[in-house]
This record gives structure tokens, C-alpha cells and sequence, in this order.
């Protein structure tokens, strides 16, 4: 018998593959925490927010739940992503190591890793292949993503 977090895992990682940026939102508690090597720290409702735009703006997106485990406190994923980088037109598929802590049965934390340099190189194409891994590169996507998601959530209230 599946553990309620294993299915809260597998509920949203169904829903990013679905473009259900709601139902991704409504996985996480009123006070969660979020972050990855772009959106390094999204708090409250950032992290539904996020999902929402990024679902509604996914171009031939397909997410994949490669292994999961949860109990009641934590819990661990692997997953990827194929899709279409919006700025480039470039393909990219993304391996990423997802950890969860839970509280109520909701998403308290989540942290997403994945390596930034292989992602700029597949996504941004030269510039990510010769310094995809410097903070020359990594602080201008960080500050644009967080431009955009700021953008999004101020037309969506």
C-alpha cells in the first residue's frame, strides 16, 4: 500500500506532466519553501506560482517520475524533463533530484537539483557551453527568472 506522500509525489509530478500548474500549487502548504539552482528561494504561495507559470508557458512539455519514496516527514524524487527552451527554441532535457519535507500531508519543502552548466549548454547553446558554469551566466538567468515569475504573479492576482 502506497504511502499518502508517495501519492502527493506522484499526484503533482502527474499534473507538471499534464501542465496542471494548479493542482502542482495546491501540493504545497500555506508557509512552503522551494528552491533549485534557478529559483533559489521561493517562499508561501512563490513555489505554486512558479508551477503555474511554468506550466502555462511550457512548449512540448513531457515530465517523467523516474523513482520516488516518501513517509510521513520526507521524501525523495527523480525525474525529468524534455521541452522546448521558449527563449532559445532550444531542446532540453532535464535530470533532476527532487527532496521533500512534509508537514500535513502537503509539501513544506522542496528542494530541486540538477546540474546548471548541462542545462545551460542544452538550453542557451554556446554561451552555456563556455560559461554555463560561472556566475556570469547563472546570476542573469536567476535574475530574469525571478523578473518573469514577479511579472506573472502580479497579472495573476
Amino acid at each position: 500500500m502506497s504511502h499518502h506522500c508517495e501519492e502527493l509525489i506522484q499526484r503533482f509530478y502527474a499534473a507538471f506532466d499534464r501542465r496542471d500548474g494548479d493542482t502542482m500549487a495546491a501540493c504545497y502548504g500555506p508557509h512552503a519553501h522551494f528552491s533549485d539552482p534557478v529559483f533559489t528561494d521561493l517562499n508561501g504561495d512563490e513555489p505554486g506560482q512558479m508551477w503555474r507559470m511554468l506550466t502555462s508557458q511550457a512548449q512540448e512539455l513531457r515530465v517523467e517520475l523516474l523513482s520516488h519514496n516518501a513517509d510521513t516527514a520526507s521524501g525523495s524524487a527523480q525525474w525529468r524533463a524534455h521541452y522546448l527552451f521558449s527563449q532559445t527554441g532550444r531542446h532540453v532535457v532535464n535530470d533532476v533530484r527532487a527532496a521533500f519535507r512534509f508537514r500535513d500531508g502537503l509539501i513544506a519543502d522542496h528542494v530541486d537539483d540538477f546540474s546548471f552548466w548541462r542545462w545551460s549548454r542544452q538550453a542557451l547553446g554556446p554561451p552555456g557551453v563556455l560559461i554555463g558554469w560561472t556566475p556570469f551566466l547563472r546570476n542573469p538567468v536567476r535574475r530574469r527568472a525571478a523578473a518573469n515569475l514577479a511579472k506573472f504573479a502580479a497579472a495573476d492576482r
